[in-house]
């Protein structure tokens, strides 16, 4: 009939074949001029439209279709325009530099679709979409898909459509039944070690996590490949054939796990993504949809799995109102679950090695040794076993601490660590769900309060100095350093003395007096993609060895502290932290984080 369309649909329900399928059939094959005009939100979803368009007419003869958007060649889309196409697939800031330039003429569009118009409004694409409608014939037909309809979409509608036809595409659930939704809460500190779980338990083939900055990708990308996974990040920071490429490696499964952005994520259409990560919070719930929407794609059944802290509950219920869907609550596995399944691979690796490969030569080797050495062959096969680990332990120690433990026993551990934070009133501490990224923990002392690199110069009384195996070659800021120490060990920013960030490693100043179990959470704490493997060091940081915090001497208890009522951290007002403490064997301790794990 060729009336406006308003159309409401989750992504993956067929939409792209909806608009195309029914243009195609109304194309003039004859007219090289552009006659129908979409606009994507990025420059993925405009590449995947264009390739739909190129599947759905391959029957028909002389069908030209180009996709033009920014951070590529500007020459071969000026090529393609130049040679004449019937649909132009587009993101709105490059299509309004081709209309400005005179290279992209509107004046014969028939139909002009808004595809994912929610996602434009959120990347800020409204004015320019504006601009685009504004431009173009008064007589062309408009069909507008959103997965919502919020308030400016509806006032675009209103203003630009005529009497649309609506359409919704109504499910039980805002996300596709088909993908199982869970929700873990784990601490910040330990997202990485249950993101390596889940990778290592579950059955995975393609695999997006989502973080909230482009720092982060980088981070969690680099981390995971230190423990042997195929990852690589996606964000705005990759050139445009990079990216094509990486999504290429990912579709054919030369590449496992993609750590991306929202932004960067929007618009792939990758059929063997099993499972999607909320590593990091979404912003809001409508950006929760399509990050699940990235699973369960042509038919498929997917996982989805968001990370969070005890303070996101109200996020969650947030979350299923807007899905409608009931998220189900599960625990990180733990040591058990992972070493069985780690026996399980173990031995089918050993089936489908000698199912699929000839190893015959290795049996004439190993016959000839035992032979030779006198060796059991259960003895030689648990050697070459020892061997192809690398020096690495095969099974996984939870070493006294388990992510199961309930909500009263986190509580407690957190008592614990204010034992020795300063005695001033505490500030609330914010949600580092909401801002992702090591960067931003170097904000949780107020906005107007940036930790600088300052001159060192001698140790100050009442302080010590440590070595951390983080340095400027790993891009580390001062507030990287004070958010992560005042995070882990308690502290208030003002308690963390001068800083100094050398190539290699940096210099922290910290009260004397750091319990060990304080020490040893510290030695394994993650900045900037490195632990910072905590040395104590002497009056110059560039020289003497690093050694272990010995605590206050005995001579020393019961003393006021050093340099006029500086706080160390023996000198906390609630709890003494005297190496002769009793009951100490009864109280919860923080295991580090292992790198095996």
């Amino acid at each position: 009939e060729g009336r406006d369309v308003l159309a409401q649909s989750q992504t993956g329900t067929g939409k792209t074949a909806a608009f195309a399928l029914p243009i195609l059939t109304r194309l003039d094959p004859e007219q090289r001029e552009p006659q129908v005009l979409v606009l994507a939100p990025t420059r993925e979803l405009a590449i995947q439209v264009a390739r739909s368009f190129k599947t759905y007419a391959r029957c028909l003869p002389d069908f030209h279709v180009t996709a033009i958007y920014g951070g590529s060649d500007y020459e071969p889309q000026l090529r393609a325009l130049k040679r004449g196409v019937q649909v132009v697939v587009g993101t709105p800031g490059r299509v309004i530099d081709h209309i400005k330039r005179g290279t992209l003429d509107l004046s014969s569009i028939r139909c002009l679709v808004l595809d994912e118009a929610d996602e434009m409004l959120n990347m800020g694409f409204l004015d320019d979409v504006r601009f685009v409608l504004e431009n173009a014939p008064e007589d062309r037909q408009i069909a507008l898909f959103s997965a919502t309809l919020p308030e400016p979409i509806r006032e675009i509608a209103e203003e630009y459509l005529n009497n649309p036809s609506r359409i919704s595409i109504r499910r039980k659930t805002m996300t596709a039944e088909s993908i199982r939704q869970r929700a873990v809460f784990v601490a910040p500190r330990d997202k990485m070690d249950a993101l390596r779980r889940f990778l290592e338990l579950e059955e995975t083939d393609g695999v997006i996590v989502f973080t909230r900055t482009r720092e982060a990708t980088a981070e969690v990308a680099e981390q995971l490949v230190r423990e042997g996974f195929s990852a690589v990040a996606l964000n705005g920071d990759m050139a445009q054939k990079v990216r094509e490429r990486t999504i290429e490696q990912l579709k054919s499964g030369q590449l496992d796990i993609l750590v991306a952005t929202d932004v960067a994520a929007r618009g792939l259409d990758v059929s063997r993504v099993s499972h999607v990560f909320n590593y990091d919070l979404p912003q809001d719930s409508e950006s929760y949809i399509h990050r699940v929407g990235r699973t369960g794609r042509a038919g498929r059944a997917g996982q989805a799995i968001i990370f969070l802290t005890n303070g996101q509950r109200g996020k969650l219920k947030a979350i299923e109102r807007m899905t409608r869907q009931t998220i189900e609550i599960v625990q990180v596995p733990d040591a058990d679950e992972i070493n069985t399944a780690r026996v399980r691979r173990f031995r089918q690796r050993i089936a489908d090695t000698v199912a699929q490969q000839d190893i015959s030569m290795f049996q004439k080797l190993i016959h000839q040794f035992a032979e030779e050495s006198g060796l059991a062959m259960e003895q030689i096969a648990a050697a070459l076993a020892q061997i192809s680990q690398r020096g690495m332990p095969f099974f996984l120690e939870d070493r006294g601490r388990s992510f199961k433990q309930d909500r009263k026993q986190r509580d407690r551990d957190r008592s614990e660590r204010d034992n020795f934070s300063s005695d001033r009133p505490r500030r609330e501490r914010r949600d580092r769900f909401e801002d992702s990224g090591r960067q931003a923990r170097g904000d949780r002392d107020g906005a107007d309060r940036r930790p600088r690199e300052r001159t060192v110069g001698p140790v100050e009384p009442g302080m010590d100095r440590y070595r951390i195996e983080v340095g400027r070659r790993d891009g580390v800021k001062p507030g990287n350093i004070v958010g992560a120490i005042a995070n882990e060990a308690g502290l208030d920013g003002e308690d963390i003395g001068p800083i100094r960030i050398l190539d290699n490693f940096s210099t922290v100043d910290l009260p004397e007096g750091m319990p060990p179990e304080v020490f040893e959470t510290l030695q394994d704490t993650w900045v900037s993609g490195r632990q910072l493997r905590l040395s104590l060091m002497g009056e110059d940081a560039d020289s003497g060895r690093p050694r272990r915090p010995q605590g206050r001497r005995p001579e020393q208890r019961g003393r006021a502290p050093r340099g006029g009522g500086q706080k160390s951290f023996s000198d906390r007002p609630r709890k003494r932290f005297d190496r002769d403490q009793k009951n100490r064997s009864d109280r919860p301790r923080r295991t580090p984080r292992s790198r095996q794990s």
